[in-house]
């Protein structure tokens, strides 16, 4: 049974379900593909405002270890210092900057993703999926998708720059458990 919004204090804080939670990635192979990949989130926060969305923000680290492109030996490959290196940083970091209702379910998220240890300026365009109790009522939960496109040589990716494309197109399926006990790093607005 779905919670009317009003249940939801304004703004509500929700941790990331790690679980249930997964960034897929695609780029250009040779101009022959466009292969996947995955990456999990290692922790997060949100903090979400149903009722005024301007006063949401999130922060989320991204765990480059966990990512899964199908074969041992590639996964390795993209991990080394050419591409993600993740020896040396191994979580890429977003925090959000300020949120853009677009209308009722559809929005702009702005932010700043850290990555290689570059920050560049990311925008996700959302669609808030929903908010309301888990199905067996253990959880409140709020649930977003989003996507985006990146610019892999703007976080300083440049190998392979004949054989792999540049655009890399991102999508995040974002699901969270309210949690008011989350330690947000970002001061209320």
């Amino acid at each position: 049974m779905a919670l009317p919004l009003a249940a939801f204090a304004a703004p509500s804080t929700f941790r990331y379900d790690t679980q249930h939670s997964q960034i897929l990635f695609s780029i250009d192979h040779n101009g022959f593909s466009r292969p996947f990949g995955r990456l999990h989130i290692a922790q997060g926060w949100l903090r979400f405002d149903p009722d005024d969305w301007s006063h949401s923000a999130t922060e989320l680290d991204i765990d480059l270890q966990s990512l899964d492109m199908g074969d041992a030996d590639w996964n390795a490959a993209v991990l080394k210092p050419a591409f993600l290196d993740a020896g040396a940083s191994r979580y890429a970091h977003f925090t959000s900057t300020s949120v853009e209702r677009k209308d009722a379910s559809h929005g702009v998220l702005h932010g700043n993703l850290t990555l290689r240890g570059v920050t560049r300026p990311v925008a996700l365009s959302f669609t808030f999926n929903r908010m309301g109790g888990t199905i067996f009522g253990m959880h409140n939960a709020v649930g977003f998708s989003a996507t985006t496109t990146l610019n892999r040589d703007d976080f300083g990716i440049t190998a392979n720059a004949n054989s792999i494309g540049h655009g890399v197109s991102v999508w995040l399926e974002l699901e969270a458990i309210q949690d008011n006990k989350v330690q947000t790093h970002k001061e209320t607005p």
